[in-house]
């Protein structure tokens, strides 16, 4: 089933993370995600990205973190976006803070889709100016348009 970019991203998965830690952050992104119908267990989703952090940190540096799962619990493309002002050390291998947090949950079986998603988010996340809008949104819903609105990340 292909993705739709429309339904991955809503504006109450868009959050102001309040954590200090790359473990807070993590918990909060997952509870947003979790309300989602498309997570069918709150707990596999925390749990298998505490393991995809443990095993090589998702922090790719230039201000950003994208940490992600492929599991079974949930049914489609799920995204969440966190803003933190002041940074959380995401062990990056630049060494610098994660300001833009994106958590990103696909069923196992998207794995093609899931790569076109994590390219397009990647290829527009590490523009410093598509940074500096994101993280100077008014509004969630704002930064869900910077995404899926015309002109947008995954405008077609």
């Amino acid at each position: 089933m292909p993705y739709n970019a429309q339904e991955m991203i809503k504006a109450e998965q868009v959050i102001d993370l309040k954590g200090t830690t790359k473990e807070e952050v993590l918990h909060e992104l997952c509870d947003v995600l979790s309300k989602s119908d498309k997570v069918t267990d709150p707990e596999d989703l925390y749990r298998k990205i505490l393991e995809r952090e443990k095993t090589l940190s998702t922090g790719v540096g230039v201000g950003l973190a994208l940490p992600h799962v492929k599991i079974p619990t949930i049914r489609d493309f799920v995204i969440g976006i966190g803003r933190h002002k002041a940074g959380v050390d995401f062990q990056s291998i630049d060494g610098k803070p994660a300001h833009i947090i994106v958590m990103i949950g696909c069923h196992e079986s998207q794995s093609g889709d899931y790569m076109k998603v994590l390219s397009k988010l990647v290829r527009s996340l590490k523009e410093k100016d598509f940074q500096r809008k994101v993280l100077l949104a008014e509004s969630p819903q704002e930064v869900v348009d910077l995404f899926v609105g015309p002109g947008g990340v995954f405008a077609c």
